[in-house]
């Protein structure tokens, strides 16, 4: 804070200190030729008067003992401007100390997941469930209380993984983000097989996980093969499998994250998309990390987790 802006409300706070002790002093006192309490000549129903009486001393004197609490309450913890009071207090150092405390408990409870397996600590069901705390907390915006996503936000409950299902790979995406993008191939496209283009390949890219071969017959999706191939298939593949070091989908399946209509595939080609996934290494620190993504891998493994944890419990 500048001098100028400390002494504006250091100027500001005393003159409304000053301005509620003269206003409580003026309006307490009666003056010569007030009329008396009860001669106020306001009459309602003939027997209900109002009076004009003043307020007990008591009281007075209690508005006049706050007025004093406040000055020194500002003298002790600070409100002068900058003057930071005698107390040395300060919210923003009383805030570190309380997270600093509550760390520490976090730490505790969290100690002895520390390191350990995302596949094993799926099938700890305290791990699990503090995995899904952390989840509903931090993930459930994006991905919804369920995590089966929403358009743009891919679904955690199948077996589909842009980036890899792997549980390092999971533990990785959520330590230090990803960021998708597939960029915009309207006017490239356009360039190499004319106004129809993008339609062409939308043709070809419905018919790749089509078991029935006779699809391919169709003569947009012949023209779109051969876009694709000079286009698509650096990030895609020439399968149309995707890559997961690029977080490129597979276009086989039946999963589409922002929807298989045309229209949306027509925008996602002509226009391209950006997804982003947040890193949350810094937010959650490394053990939290691994509780959520324990969680998250359980969600697509619930079979193999469930029946690891009986294994675990016969023994």
């Amino acid at each position: 804070m500048t001098p100028f802006w400390s002494w504006f409300v250091i100027a500001l706070t005393v003159l409304n200190i000053l301005g509620v002790a003269w206003l409580l002093w003026w309006t307490s006192k009666r003056r010569p030729g007030d009329p008396k309490p009860e001669e106020t000549s306001h009459y309602w129903d003939e027997d209900i008067t109002e009076y004009n009486k003043p307020m007990p001393r008591w009281w007075i004197n209690g508005f006049y003992i706050s007025i004093a609490f406040g000055i020194g309450y500002l003298f002790w913890f600070g409100g002068w401007g900058s003057y930071a009071g005698m107390s040395d207090w300060s919210s923003s150092r009383e805030h570190s100390l309380d997270k600093a405390a509550w760390d520490a408990t976090l730490a505790e409870t969290f100690r002895p997941y520390d390191g350990q397996p995302i596949d094993r600590l799926a099938t700890d069901p305290t791990a699990v469930e503090l995995g899904r705390s952390i989840f509903a907390n931090t993930c459930a915006t994006c991905h919804g209380s369920s995590a089966q996503g929403a358009i743009g936000y891919p679904d955690l409950t199948d077996d589909i993984w842009h980036w890899g299902g792997e549980p390092e790979r999971i533990l990785q995406t959520v330590l230090d983000g990803r960021d998708g993008v597939m960029p915009e191939w309207g006017k490239v496209l356009n360039g190499m097989g004319g106004a129809n283009a993008v339609d062409h390949v939308i043709a070809y890219v419905q018919v790749l996980g089509t078991p029935d071969q006779s699809m391919y017959n169709n003569a947009r999706a012949v023209r779109g093969k051969k876009l694709y191939d000079g286009v698509c298939v650096a990030c895609h593949g020439v399968e149309g499998k995707g890559n997961i070091e690029l977080g490129a989908p597979d276009l086989t399946d039946d999963y589409w994250m922002y929807g298989n209509s045309t229209a949306s595939l027509r925008e996602t080609i002509a226009n391209g998309r950006h997804g982003t996934m947040p890193a949350h290494g810094e937010l959650l620190g490394e053990t939290r990390s691994r509780l959520v993504a324990a969680y998250v891998w359980s969600l697509s493994h619930r079979a193999g987790a469930a029946a690891d944890n009986a294994a675990g419990t016969a023994q």
